[in-house]
């Protein structure tokens, strides 16, 4: 028995060491169950002070805006637009009587004077009607004549009584009114015709140069759909149309004059002055025909040539122009923000001059406004804000 008890002592041992090391264990387990649970308790309790921390912060935080006065100025802009050269005058020559190009005189490019004599026509029959009809104011004339010689004596007579009836006196008279009258018609009819046969020589209406000849020696004139014998340019002064845009229309022209240049002399430029404005807006282009005149007295410039035209435009009355990051466009919108007493507000606004790095406007403002920078539709109005003038 005994050593049947002492056979058993190393095994209960062993048994109860055992059962002390899973207790053991057990309580690790929970001493690291706390430890972790109290762990993730503080962090949370941390991260719980640092956002409430950051939300007082952000809360009591108040972001600065780069501002700028706003200020009265003269808004101006250079532009160049395209143009085009018309000449002063161009003239459309036509035959007034038919007949066949007896001779030419001059030709394209030809520089004539007004009453110069650029072709002659052919028509004899013009000629022949002519002399028939200056034998006919002779013949109205000798009746003319006769009748009045005739009415002369019975008048004469008449004056004593009894030699010549009262009616033959009236009717004598009448004899005489009457050739008088077809004489005159006579002549009327001669100077019409000689008048025709003056338009058998094609003149110049005025000074120029030829720029165009539909014509050649024979050829038949005077149907009235045909071309023009000839077209007539007079170049000494040339008209410059430019088509403005509808928004410098109202404003002024520096000194009333542009600078043109032409591609046939791109190193030179050429001042126009401003002579007249056509006075309506093209529906279809928004512009405005302005008009200048070019002195030209050399004949360098060519009428037809298109010309680039710098025009330097001012607004006649003060206005404001603010840096082009001040204004904020969007599909339903365009709008300053203006900062009053460190509140943010949406000021709408309308362009003018877009001068590169400034653009005009025109709203409800006044000037020493304080508006923002670069402004942004993420600056919501009504935001207070801490004003920061800029340089």
């Amino acid at each position: 028995m005994y050593h049947l008890i002492q056979m058993m002592k190393p095994q209960l041992i062993m048994t109860r060491i055992f059962k002390h090391i899973k207790d053991m264990r057990i309580f690790a387990v929970i001493i690291l169950f706390i430890s972790v649970t109290a762990c993730n308790q503080n962090q949370e309790t941390v991260n719980s002070k640092k956002e409430e921390t950051l939300s007082a912060d952000k809360a009591g935080k108040t972001d600065s805006v780069k501002v700028f006065v706003l200020k009265m100025d003269s808004a101006q802009k250079l532009v160049s637009i395209p143009g085009e050269l018309l000449p002063n005058e161009n003239v459309q020559i036509r035959a007034k009587a038919q007949g066949y190009i007896k001779k030419l005189h001059v030709d394209i490019g030809s520089k004539v004077r007004r009453g110069q004599v650029l072709a002659l026509i052919d028509a004899p029959e013009i000629n022949t009607r002519v002399e028939e009809l200056n034998e006919k104011v002779s013949a109205a004339k000798a009746r003319y004549l006769s009748s009045k010689d005739y009415y002369d004596r019975i008048n004469t007579a008449s004056k004593t009584d009894g030699v010549v009836a009262g009616n033959e006196l009236e009717r004598t008279k009448n004899q005489m009114m009457a050739d008088s009258s077809e004489y005159n018609a006579a002549m009327l009819a001669a100077s019409s015709y000689r008048q025709i046969g003056n338009y058998l020589a094609i003149v110049a209406p005025s000074n120029g140069i030829i720029t165009k000849r539909n014509i050649d020696i024979g050829s038949f004139v005077g149907n009235p759909n045909e071309k023009p014998l000839f077209e007539l340019d007079d170049n000494s002064i040339l008209r410059l149309r430019v088509a403005v845009p509808e928004i410098y229309t109202g404003a002024v022209l520096a000194n009333n004059t542009g600078d043109l240049t032409t591609r046939s002399f791109p190193d030179k430029k050429f001042k126009a002055k401003l002579v007249r404005k056509s006075g309506s807006i093209d529906n279809q282009t928004r512009s405005e025909v302005w008009e200048f005149e070019v002195p030209n007295p050399n004949g360098k410039l060519i009428p037809g040539s298109y010309a680039d035209v710098k025009l330097h435009f001012v607004r006649p009355q003060k206005s404001f122009a603010v840096p082009t990051s001040a204004v904020v466009t969007t599909l339903e919108r365009k709008f300053v923000i203006k900062v009053s007493n460190g509140i943010t507000q949406w000021v709408d606004v309308r362009a003018g001059f877009n001068m590169g790095e400034k653009l005009e406007i025109f709203g409800d403002l006044k000037a020493g406004d304080s508006l923002v920078s670069k402004s942004n539709e993420e600056l919501k109005e009504g935001t207070k804000i801490i004003a920061k003038l800029s340089n």
